[in-house]
């Protein structure tokens, strides 16, 4: 049999992406191989939200070239999106995708090894309108699935490349979320996540009839599942139908990733995000009064071309007011095509960095801060891998639990949090949930 082996650079969309493309050379008798071994066909699937993502699409291209010169190179994703001249330029790649058509990768694939020069198949994204609903063919080798429901995002943060990478928004019909699901749960995953690039614009482009909350009831409705995460979503999307089901079912997990971005509201204003940051304070306040020991993660950027050290000021004191239990801090990186990067005002490299040092040391101490709330109590945790006897998995709310007791991964325990430990907190397995 063929051999052909698959990498994911970036999101989550773009894990489930290569997921389902694995599948269908699996579907067509292809063996699947590690992306370290010489395999017949390698399939990239590359990031763009950052230059670093470019980056690093560009190193895995070149070492998937050196491992066998005479493979058949794809390359699909965001960064082949955008830059498809880039991608074609580099050595040994023969296939050029973007982020739609993926359902025919192995026609493309084979196409290429018949004939000569790069199959170039990036269409125009801004056409793009209808969900590219491909099933999934084999069940992912992780304890958590991922079930992407939605693809595109209308919002043209003045900072970020993605609506030109993805497109408008596309959303998968609920009958086919609601199979999809069942299927996951049939094959023994507890916890469903529901991801997307713009999650809370799901149902938009099928005429406003349908929402996130919608989808979450249909997944919902699946006998035996029991857990339901949502990927990342923007806090003015958290709608009052889709609050009411985080607080009154248990099988919801209590934790939400809501990207602030920025705590100044003038930063916010040239980001083109669409609140401040008294709506974003006042929605946090109510989601940690309405949901007991909620979580709620975010992203921060620092370094906005523009931004003074007095806004960066009082970006930290705003989000010292926060109860974060996890924050991703990013410098501010450069992305050709979008509004942020052709003003005149780009804040130097050092002065990022030194931002984005600051704001990750807020980060590590909210985190611990959080987690200590939580010690002594009794919480239940789906594990997940097992490193040299210490097996590790996380709590609804998402707080990291590590323990040594004897545990099944993929399976559901109630733990007794002891103490601070790595990244999150050591815990005492007290029983099969």
């Amino acid at each position: 049999m063929p051999k052909v082996a698959l990498t994911t650079l970036g999101c989550k969309v773009n894990q489930f992406e290569t997921e389902t493309m694995e599948g269908l050379f699996k579907k067509s008798g292809y063996d699947i191989v590690p992306f370290e071994e010489k395999a017949d066909f390698y399939v990239i699937n590359t990031c763009s939200v950052t230059s670093l993502g470019d980056r690093k699409s560009r190193q895995i291209i070149r070492r998937a070239q050196r491992t066998n010169d005479k493979a058949i190179i794809a390359v699909c994703g965001c960064y082949s999106q955008v830059h498809p001249e880039e991608i074609k330029a580099i050595e040994g790649v023969r296939v050029v995708l973007g982020t739609k058509e993926r359902s025919k990768i192995v026609e493309y694939v084979e196409q290429a090894a018949r004939e000569d020069g790069i199959l170039d198949e990036v269409g125009n994204i801004m056409e793009a309108y209808e969900f590219e609903d491909i099933p999934l063919y084999d069940m992912p080798q992780r304890t958590r699935a991922f079930l992407k429901i939605e693809d595109g995002c209308q919002n043209f943060c003045s900072y970020c490349i993605i609506p030109y990478a993805r497109g408008p928004v596309k959303s998968r019909h609920l009958d086919k979320i609601h199979s999809e699901a069942q299927k996951l749960v049939a094959a023994g995953f507890k916890e469903i996540v529901l991801t997307g690039i713009h999650l809370g614009a799901y149902g938009k482009d099928l005429g406003g009839e349908v929402t996130l909350a919608d989808a979450c009831r249909e997944v919902l409705k699946v006998e035996g599942l029991k857990r339901l995460r949502l990927g990342s979503l923007e806090s003015i999307e958290l709608s009052p139908d889709l609050f009411a089901l985080i607080r009154e079912d248990e099988r919801f997990c209590a934790h939400l990733h809501l990207p602030l971005q920025a705590g100044s509201d003038e930063v916010l204003k040239a980001m083109n995000r669409h609140y401040d940051t008294a709506e974003f304070g006042r929605l946090i306040e109510q989601v940690e009064r309405e949901v007991p020991g909620v979580a709620v993660s975010t992203d921060i950027i620092v370094g906005f071309p523009g931004e003074t050290e007095e806004q960066f000021a009082r970006g930290v004191e705003f989000v010292e007011k926060m109860n974060f239990s996890r924050m991703h801090v990013f410098p501010y990186s450069k992305r050709s095509g979008t509004p942020a990067a052709a003003r005149k005002d780009q804040i130097p490299e050092t002065v990022k960095k030194e931002r984005a040092h600051r704001m990750q040391e807020l980060a590590t101490r909210k985190t611990e801060e959080f987690h200590k709330n939580f010690l002594g109590k009794t919480m239940r945790v789906l594990f997940e891998t097992n490193t040299e006897g210490i097996t590790d998995g996380l709590t609804d709310n998402y707080i990291r639990v590590y323990t040594d007791d004897e545990v099944v991964c993929g399976e559901i325990y109630t733990v007794e949090l002891l103490k601070l430990y790595k990244d999150g907190v050591w815990g005492k397995v007290t029983s099969l949930w």
